[in-house]
């Protein structure tokens, strides 16, 4: 590498530089989201829901070679772009700390070589020089220093922006990338990347944001086989797609199915029974958790990784998904029916939360311990959801948490979890109490419902009145004669009010 001249450095074109990094910043960012498009076209027709046979088949392992392509381009773009962002700091400081070198020597009048060196002897005043001789002589040979170490500076600079440089190329040639002039085609692209897909280490005690860039660092191909490796660990992990854990859990569903004397097989069959009513009746069913060690199990309606929309049902005590799944779905369906109306066009998806243990007995429902285990699980769920998306360059959908009874406990618990809360929305329904105040659920938008003929709401057993005015919650409406578990009956008002929370068309 030749070492540039300090007038070179000078004069380089930094904000042209700024430009491209910039320019391959907007083309690294753009290319997950291109890609996340091009999965699901590509999960499309090997679900065969657009397409079928042979030809179907070649044309989605195409995709999936594209996809695998666009993984690998978009790894080392961003390596590529982190040298790049070195260089450019490098570069300003190079090229600022040079300029003002060169502008101090001409200023001073003292000549300089390339490297910033002063070219005419510096003489000690001589033996009877006058005050302001002396005063001449150190002046001139404090600026030589000054204008020696900027320029040494400025030499640094330059040689760290070049290092970085040659960093940036280095991380293109992998894809082909051996010259401004000279891109890879597709073909020499695949030839390049490895041909055989190991099975990739699934992350543990990674936070949902971890996750997430780790699955969006797989390609597709990476993604299947760890999905079939580890379909307990995928489907479980928050921050993985929605389709992805879906399709670990329905691997995991299939496998208990088979064997009535697994664990959670009374579970498994309760499940897979509401998923097939809900794609009988045309939804779409995302099997979001399944944890049947703990009969855990939460469901969604619609596609969480598109919607721009989703409403999590959170439900109270002595709820279980054998005996009570259908409900909670049924209740899911139809906020998300009503959030659609509400706001025609609006990409809907609706969760039925069953990802905690509720509590099953009476000392149980009067303490927090339940709530206290749930709420952290709730909170990296919601995590979980938000980075998925924001992973792949995708904006995070609006998010209401619609909480029930001791699930609003819950919800308290999440809001006091590490972070904030990742929802714009909280809606409590017949709540026992909870947080000292809405502002402490940490959502944007706080709202309550209840009855007079709902004692649950009356108690405030875990916590100050939701009701209060000086509470900060934003009243729903509620019909006369609501009891505690009928909020969600399609003819009360409190279920249209809630889907308007959903959709964004109701304000607090």
């Amino acid at each position: 590498m030749t070492a540039p001249s300090l007038p070179a450095v000078a004069g380089w074109d930094v904000p042209l530089l700024r430009g491209a990094v910039g320019t391959l910043d907007l083309v690294a960012g753009r290319l997950p989201g291109w890609r996340a498009r091009v999965e699901e076209v590509g999960r499309a027709l090997e679900g065969a829901e657009c397409w079928s046979g042979p030809a179907a088949q070649r044309a989605a392992a195409a995709v999936i070679e594209l996809s695998t392509a666009a993984t690998a381009v978009g790894s080392s773009l961003d390596d590529s772009s982190g040298a790049l962002a070195r260089v450019l700091a490098a570069a300003v400081d190079a090229a600022e700390t040079a300029a003002a070198a060169l502008a101090l020597a001409a200023a001073e009048g003292l000549p300089v070589d390339d490297r910033g060196r002063v070219l005419e002897p510096l003489e000690p005043p001589a033996a009877g020089s006058t005050p302001q001789q002396v005063e001449e002589a150190l002046h001139r040979a404090e600026v030589a220093a000054r204008i020696g170490a900027s320029a040494a500076r400025a030499l640094e600079e330059a040689d760290a922006a070049g290092v970085a440089a040659v960093a940036a190329e280095s991380a293109l040639l992998p894809v082909g990338v051996v010259g401004i002039t000279a891109p890879a085609s597709f073909a020499d692209l695949l030839e390049r990347l490895p041909a055989d897909v190991g099975v990739p280490a699934v992350p543990a005690g990674r936070a949902p944001s971890g996750v997430a860039q780790w699955w969006a660092s797989l390609s597709a191909a990476g993604q299947r086989v760890a999905i079939a490796a580890d379909p307990e660990r995928v489907g479980a992990l928050d921050g993985v797609p929605a389709w992805a854990r879906d399709r670990a859990n329905r691997l995991l569903l299939d496998r208990t199915l088979t064997d009535p004397d697994a664990p959670g097989a009374a579970t498994a069959a309760a499940v897979a029974a509401e998923i097939g009513r809900q794609e009988a009746a045309g939804r779409q069913v995302q099997l979001w958790t399944l944890d049947l060690d703990d009969d855990l199990v939460a469901l969604a309606l619609g596609d969480l990784d598109t919607a721009d929309a989703v409403g999590l049902l959170v439900p109270g005590i002595l709820t279980t998904p054998e005996d009570d799944l259908p409900g909670l779905v049924v209740d899911a369906a139809d906020v998300g029916d009503r959030a659609a109306a509400a706001a025609p066009g609006l990409a809907v998806a609706t969760v039925a939360w069953l990802g905690y243990r509720t509590p099953q007995n009476l000392p149980s429902t009067v303490t927090r311990t339940a709530a206290r285990r749930a709420g952290p699980v709730l909170d990296a769920a919601l995590d979980g959801l938000a980075a998925a998306r924001t992973a792949l360059a995708e904006d995070a959908p609006r998010t209401t948490v619609l909480a029930h009874s001791y699930g609003t406990v819950v919800l308290d618990e999440a809001a006091r979890a590490d972070g904030r809360l990742a929802a714009d929305a909280v809606v409590l329904l017949g709540s026992p109490g909870g947080a000292g105040t809405a502002a402490e659920l940490e959502a944007p938008e706080v709202y309550d419902a209840w009855s007079a003929l709902d004692p649950v709401s009356w108690v405030h057993w875990f916590g100050p009145d939701p009701q209060a005015p000086g509470f900060g919650a934003t009243e729903l409406p509620v019909g006369p004669g609501t009891l505690h578990w009928q909020y969600y009956d399609t003819d009360r008002p409190t279920l249209a009010a809630a889907a308007g929370v959903v959709a964004g068309t109701v304000h607090s």
